[in-house]
Order: C-alpha cells, then sequence, then structure tokens
C-alpha cells in the first residue's frame, strides 16, 4: 500500500506543471514567456492599451506557454498543410478555436461588426480622403520592401508590412496564410502599436508640418442623403471585388455590416453584430492568437525585427499621409488641413482624434473630428485592399 501511494504521488508529481520547467533543463523560455504575458495583461488593464483584445492576447499567450497543459499546438499549423483530422482528435481547447482564425472565418466576422458601427458619410462627402486612406497605406509597401532586404520571405514581408496598416483583424488575417508561424509576434505588435496611436503620431505630424498648416479651420461638409449611404457598401462591394477578389471576405463583410446599418430594417441583426457576435469572436480571437506566442516561435531574433519593421511601417504610413494631406493644402491654397492624411491608418477612430486633439492644440477653435474620420474609414478599406493585394500574389 505504501509503495502504491509513493508511485501515486511520484507520478502526480512528475506530471505536474512545475517539473515541466525542468524538463530537460530549465525552461526559462516558458518562464520569460509568462512573464511577457504578465507585462501585456499590466498594459491592458492598468494603461487600458486595446484592452478588448490585448487582454485575451495576452492570456491566451499565458495558456499556451504553461507546461503540460497541451492546450494548444502550434505545430499542428505551421507546415505545408494541416492535418485536420490530427487537430480535431488530438488538439486542445484552442487549437480547435484556432480553426476559426486559420480557416480565414474570425476576421471577417469582426469586419462585420466594424461596419455596423461605421459612418462612411465623412468619406462619402469628401471622396478626396480616399487619396489620403491610400496613401496612409504606403508604409505597408515601403516595409515589404525592408522586410525583404533583411531576409525576410516575400510572404513573410507581406505579412510584417500589413502592420503598417494598423488594422488588427486585417493583420491577423494576412498573417494566418503568409506567415502563421509569425502570427503571434504580428498580432502583439500590431495592437501595441494601435494602442501606441496617440504617442507615436503627434511627433511625425508636428515634424511634417507648421503651425499655419496645423491651424487650418476646413468648412463643413455637406449632407449625405440615405439613398448615398445605402449605394455606397454596394459599390465598394462590387468595385473592390472586381478589382482584387482576394479582398472581398474583408471588405464585402465590412460593407454587409455597414449596409445592414444604413438599411435600417434590420435592427436586431444589427445590434446582435454590434454587441454579442462582435464580443464572442473578439473573445475567440484574442485567446486563439494569444496561444500561437509559444516560446518556440516567439523568442526569436526575427520577433525583434518584426517589431522595429511594424514600428517604421506605421510611422511611414502615417507620414504618408501628412505629407499627401500638405500637397492637398497647397492645390487647395490652404483649404486642407494636412493632419486629416494622418489618419489615413485605419486606427478606428483613434487616428481621427488625434488629428482634432493636435490640430486643436495650434488652433483652438479647430474642428478636424469629421473631417479626418474621411481618411480614417478610407483607410479601414485601404488597409483590406493591401491586404487582397499581398494575399493574391504570395498566398
Amino acid at each position: 500500500m505504501i509503495e502504491i501511494l509513493r508511485e501515486t504521488i511520484s507520478g502526480l508529481v512528475e506530471s505536474s506543471g512545475l517539473m515541466g520547467f525542468f524538463a530537460d533543463g530549465f525552461q526559462w523560455q516558458k518562464l520569460l514567456m509568462i512573464l511577457i504575458s504578465f507585462l501585456l495583461i499590466y498594459l491592458a488593464i492598468a494603461r487600458q492599451y486595446e484592452p478588448l483584445l490585448l487582454l485575451p492576447i495576452a492570456f491566451g499567450m499565458l495558456l499556451t506557454n504553461l507546461p503540460f497543459t497541451e492546450i494548444f499546438h502550434m505545430d499542428f499549423f505551421v507546415g505545408e498543410s494541416i492535418d485536420y483530422g490530427t487537430v480535431l482528435h488530438d488538439g486542445g481547447l484552442l487549437d480547435i478555436l484556432y480553426l476559426g482564425v486559420k480557416l480565414g472565418i474570425f476576421p471577417p466576422l469582426i469586419f462585420l461588426g466594424i461596419g455596423t458601427m461605421t459612418d462612411f458619410g465623412p468619406l462619402i462627402a469628401n471622396p478626396r480622403s480616399f487619396l489620403l486612406g491610400a496613401a496612409a497605406q504606403g508604409g505597408i509597401f515601403f516595409t515589404f520592401l525592408g522586410a525583404m532586404a533583411l531576409g525576410f520571405t516575400g510572404a513573410q514581408a507581406g505579412a510584417i508590412a500589413i502592420i503598417g496598416g494598423a488594422d488588427g483583424p486585417t493583420a491577423i488575417y494576412v498573417a494566418k496564410s503568409l506567415a502563421p508561424a509569425m502570427l503571434g509576434s504580428i498580432a502583439v505588435a500590431a495592437y501595441s502599436y494601435m494602442a501606441l496611436v496617440p504617442v507615436i503620431q503627434p511627433p511625425i505630424m508636428k515634424a511634417l508640418t507648421t503651425k499655419k498648416e496645423r491651424s487650418v479651420v476646413m468648412g463643413q461638409l455637406r449632407p449625405v442623403s440615405r439613398t448615398e449611404k445605402l449605394i455606397f457598401p454596394i459599390m465598394v462591394t462590387i468595385i473592390v471585388s472586381l478589382l482584387v477578389p482576394s479582398a472581398c471576405s474583408l471588405v464585402g463583410v465590412l460593407m454587409l455590416g455597414n449596409l445592414m446599418k444604413e438599411s435600417g430594417v434590420v435592427d436586431r441583426l444589427v445590434k446582435t453584430a454590434q454587441n454579442e457576435l462582435m464580443n464572442i469572436i473578439t473573445i475567440m480571437l484574442g485567446v486563439t492568437v494569444g496561444a500561437t506566442a509559444t516560446s518556440e516561435y516567439f523568442l526569436t531574433v526575427d520577433t525583434l525585427k518584426i517589431i522595429a519593421l511594424g514600428l517604421i511601417a506605421f510611422c511611414i504610413g502615417t507620414a504618408c499621409g501628412v505629407l499627401l494631406g500638405k500637397l492637398m493644402y497647397l492645390l487647395t491654397k490652404g483649404k486642407v488641413n494636412p493632419l486629416i492624411g494622418s489618419a489615413g491608418v485605419s486606427a478606428v477612430p483613434m487616428a481621427a482624434r488625434v488629428s482634432q486633439k493636435v490640430g486643436q492644440e495650434a488652433n483652438p477653435t479647430n474642428f478636424l473630428l469629421m473631417h479626418a474620420m474621411g481618411p480614417n474609414v478610407a483607410g479601414v478599406i485601404g488597409s483590406a485592399v493591401a491586404a487582397g493585394v499581398l494575399l493574391s500574389i504570395f498566398g
């Protein structure tokens, strides 16, 4: 009896997670990843850095790096093909949920919710905002070239560069196809920089503009009719899908959500997409993406490169938007405030609020928010189109 009890206790000790830290030597990498997850949890709760996604991402990172939990197996998803039978039979909880990311289900559903909460009126009222939203995507393609120069493959470079669009679901959607092993690093970088928009953008905006330019007061936008708002999502879906079919999953679902909102006849569906569906998908997307940040794939030199390149992409995108805004300022003889160009990155609505704040610092009577929302929502469309281009080339 004593011997059986001793063997039982010994088996429990050897199979415990604590012993997992000492399997094949001290597993300091897993411990470090757990500490990083603690840091991200702190930033999400105490600093409120994109908490809706950063908190579940951080907790997913914690779960996947606890020894012997077998809750997620990154190796199932990084090969050229996925054995779905193995995933369903041998996978843990997060392996099963991660199929929603890998099969491209969760990010478009997030876009559905975003569409129901987006007002494209400022963009319709000022169509040249499309140009500012497109210019801000310049950071994506400049960073793509930089990543290639650092030795990343074309697919990996595309997945890294999309961080410059400042759109987390789009970054995840591209990375899960082009560089699944880097998904955790890319997602953490994307959402970290989105949270740091108020810190990163203002110095760039002020460096590229004069106080006179920042003080420009723009005229009131024209009213947009309900008919225009109904036609817009349909036309955008058709045009984008014909030009870049790979972008249809994101842009089409985004526009479906917006059409539901503007139609005024499906309030129940709109409320569901805005609340229950959006919240459920956000939880599952965040936890499963965080689970991909295992110590084997996250603690690499490539992660440091991704973080640096992501920052460069974001800064270049902001600069490109502001510079085109300056050009518009010159062409319109001072009627366009260049600051609205920085909102072309698709961190909605935070980037537009930053434009408003910096503009009011130069001129307290300035009100740029609605003008900046045009490039801001154009940036959402632009980043989705850029994602479609990259997927069509490397997917």
